[in-house]
């Protein structure tokens, strides 16, 4: 039985859970995470902690929403198909079409679920790249670090876009909106927290994203 109760997952979407890197301190800072969303303030638990390094931060974060955003939309393989969902759109009036800059260079239109395949394909090597996710102690990360967690989280958003605009009625049926509404106002707090997605990008979603920003 998978998060949501939706039934079975499809095991060549749904990936297994990524650990934060080894070779950091990428688990003394998950277990930071943990235990500031633990006591519900969202706001407190993505500022970067004191005497942190910012990209340790950035590079823990960027695994643990990868994870989040994946056991999401596993758990909805069954809804989300080629059939429902021929193309990758948030609403009416946006669609997103994939290229990977390597093998696929120019924007082709795939469904969905192929693009959410693509895009976790894509953010796996990139995190399992010493060279842009050091795992060894001291190493250091590459001069584009912010500019690859930027492209990853622009993604992410994406998928959550998609979630909302044609499957939250699913999600509501089975009762499990509130935690999708919790990871994502995680997600949104963290993106504005560090300017890691542009404004324009985030159109799809205004109307939740408004209310979560505004300091209470």
């Amino acid at each position: 039985m998978s998060l949501f109760g939706l039934g079975s997952r499809n095991q060549k979407t749904f990936r297994p859970k990524k650990n934060a890197p080894s070779g950091s301190k990428g688990q003394q800072l998950q277990r930071h995470i943990d235990a500031t969303l633990g006591s519900g303030n969202l706001r407190e638990a993505v500022k970067l902690p004191p005497g942190e390094d910012i990209h340790e931060w950035l590079a823990v974060n960027t695994v643990d929403f990868f994870n989040q955003v994946n056991l999401l939309h596993g758990t909805l393989t069954e809804f989300c198909t080629s059939a429902s969902c021929p193309t990758m759109t948030a609403g009416p009036k946006y669609e997103y079409r994939w290229a990977d800059g390597v093998q696929i260079k120019k924007p082709m239109e795939v469904s969905a679920p192929k693009y959410v395949e693509y895009l976790m394909d894509w953010i796996e090597v990139q995190l399992d790249d010493e060279l842009i996710f050091p795992q060894r102690l001291g190493a250091p990360f590459p001069s584009n670090f912010r500019d690859v967690v930027k492209i990853i989280f622009k993604r992410l958003f994406r998928v959550y876009a998609h979630i909302y605009h044609s499957h939250f009625q699913t999600v509501v049926n089975h009762k499990q909106e509130r935690h999708l509404n919790t990871c994502f106002k995680h997600f949104i707090l963290f993106t504005f927290e560090f300017r890691l997605v542009e404004r324009g990008e985030l159109a799809p979603l205004n109307e939740l994203i408004e209310p979560i920003i505004v300091v209470c």
